[in-house]
């Protein structure tokens, strides 16, 4: 799971939770939002641990490259 679909399931959790005010007999519809919403903040938090984690291990794995000019002529 993205960080944008994160963040799309934490807003439809906050919508159903908190802004949908309809009585259904087998749905609870405050529920599933909290379900998202929980479902939202844990693919949240996944994600941005693998970028880290992405991060870290490019980071540790570059190599540097030197430069070394050797001049025939002396500069004018």
């Amino acid at each position: 799971m993205t960080i944008g679909g994160s963040i799309a399931l934490i807003i439809i959790g906050a919508i159903l939770g908190f802004a949908v005010h309809v009585n259904t007999t087998y749905v609870d519809l405050k529920a599933i939002g909290v379900i998202l919403m929980i479902s939202g903040v844990i693919g949240l938090i996944a994600s941005v641990a693998v970028q880290v984690s992405r991060r870290r291990a490019r980071a540790r794995g570059t190599t540097q490259v030197y430069e070394q000019r050797h001049y025939t002529e002396p500069p004018m």
